[in-house]
């Protein structure tokens, strides 16, 4: 990968984990909870939202070395108590995150076919420097809420999908649910780094996206 295009992926992937926290706090805010709003993390200006270990160190790093990546903006604070039903609205919060990464991801993949309809290479070489710098910005951010959305689905805390997957334990696993918890970053991080399990999950759905945008 380029430098080039290593700035493109990595400026795609500051722009769509923020965003996707901002979701976190737009929703909350619809079910009663200003924390965010009052917090100032309802807003675009990304400085408020970048962690520097989460936002920049570790996704450049991928971005530069092509080790796989895991980024995180700081997370939107949140109160449940301030909800109506939190049991039910904080679930809604958490699958906002995974939901707004791939409305971005479907309308940026529309708009690369829309205004790029014959790229130059036909099939998964999105960092041919041929193709048009539109193209490769479209996919690119496309790719990274594929990979956010599908990622902040696994059941493993601290990504939203855990949230799912608490709310549906009986009660009488959620005590020891709750000793696990502190402990999902270093299985999160396992699995990426030393069994290469989800880039076997990720291939499917990112082969697919290609035969979208690539018309195939």
């Amino acid at each position: 990968m380029n430098l080039e295009q290593s700035v493109i992926w990595f400026g795609c992937l500051i722009v769509a984990v923020i965003l996707h926290e901002i979701s976190h706090g737009l929703v909350a805010l619809w079910f009663g909870d200003e924390t965010a709003k009052k917090a100032g993390r309802l807003t675009l200006n990304p400085i408020p939202h970048i962690d520097p270990f989460g936002s920049i160190i570790l996704p450049a790093m991928g971005a530069i070395t092509g080790i796989p990546v895991i980024a995180w903006a700081k997370p939107v604070p949140v109160d449940p108590s301030q909800m109506r039903n939190p049991r039910r609205d904080m679930l809604w919060v958490g699958l906002v995150g995974p939901f707004s990464n791939f409305v971005m991801m479907f309308g940026a993949a529309i708009a690369a076919k829309a205004l790029y309809p014959d790229p130059v290479v036909r099939f998964g070489a999105i960092y041919d420097a041929d193709q048009p710098l539109g193209f490769r910005i479209l996919l690119s951010f496309a790719i990274v809420n594929l990979f956010l959305g599908v990622f902040n689905l696994l059941p493993i805390p601290p990504l939203d999908g855990s949230s799912l997957l608490e709310r549906v334990l009986p009660d009488r696993y959620l005590p020891a649910w709750y000793k696990f918890r502190p402990y999902g970053i270093l299985v999160l991080f396992g699995l990426v780094f030393y069994t290469g399990i989800f880039t076997t999950l990720m291939d499917p759905f990112r082969m697919r996206l290609y035969d979208f945008v690539y018309g195939l």
